[in-house]
């Protein structure tokens, strides 16, 4: 099988989604490999790339754009985490055979290469080198993971408002994040995370408005995050 130049380029880039790219790069026989193990999807804002509860027998890797994890409990949706560009979903479930643990909802446009189960069990076995950066890949996400979840143990609610809002800012230092969403993330009540938006308003970090947050001063978030001491005239 030969890859086009353009088939080149999409799975030169998914092999950039596995690991660091410093060492054991994928040969040319390994891309041919992994494109036989899906296809590329594109999803549009609001539909899924899984559901809660459905049988894993794919994983994705976000080309594109944005999805929200979220796990529905009494009816009511809680939203986990956010992933974009170059996160890889679901792989978990898939290699245990479990059903998915949340739902994937596209934000905005997406695309994504989703892998097929069955094709690409044999192709780990007989490619190592892909295998070993998935597992590197892995480990990324579950390290950022456990940095997440220390994080959350030893720093004030709006300390953790100030770190989501730098993480999530776009190159204009606006964040499309509802307050209710905010909340989830950080599994704090939305009450709690006005206030903490309330005192960075006041201290000159952010300004907010109805479904806006925009960052005015970043060194200055910066350091309420970090837990350091703001200046006197703040």
């Amino acid at each position: 099988m030969t890859l086009t130049t353009t088939e080149q380029q999409h799975f030169a880039w998914l092999a950039r989604g596995f690991g660091r790219t410093d060492y054991l790069p994928l040969s040319p026989a390994d891309l041919v490999a992994l494109s036989r193990t899906g296809s590329f999807v594109d999803k549009y804002q609001g539909t899924h790339l899984f559901r809660e509860g459905e049988p894993a027998v794919h994983a994705y890797v976000i080309e594109k754009g944005e999805v929200e994890l979220y796990r529905t409990s009494s009816g009511r949706r809680r939203v986990v985490a956010r992933a974009g560009e170059g996160n890889v979903l679901g792989d978990i479930a898939m290699f245990r055979g479990e059903p998915y643990i949340s739902s994937a909802r596209a934000i905005g446009p997406v695309r994504a290469f989703r892998f097929d189960r069955d094709k690409l069990m044999p192709v780990l076995m007989q490619h190592p080198v892909i295998t070993l950066r998935w597992l590197v890949a892995g480990l990324g996400q579950l390290e950022a993971t456990q940095r997440r979840v220390l994080r959350l143990m030893s720093r004030t609610v709006k300390e953790h408002v100030a770190a989501l809002l730098i993480d999530e800012a776009d190159g204009k230092g606006e964040v499309h994040l509802s307050q209710s969403t905010i909340a989830a993330l950080l599994g704090a009540s939305r009450q709690t995370v006005n206030e903490a938006l309330s005192e960075l308003r006041r201290n000159g970090s952010v300004e907010t408005g109805y479904r806006h947050i925009r960052i005015k001063d970043q060194d200055k978030l910066g350091m309420v995050a970090r837990h350091e001491k703001l200046p006197k005239d703040s």
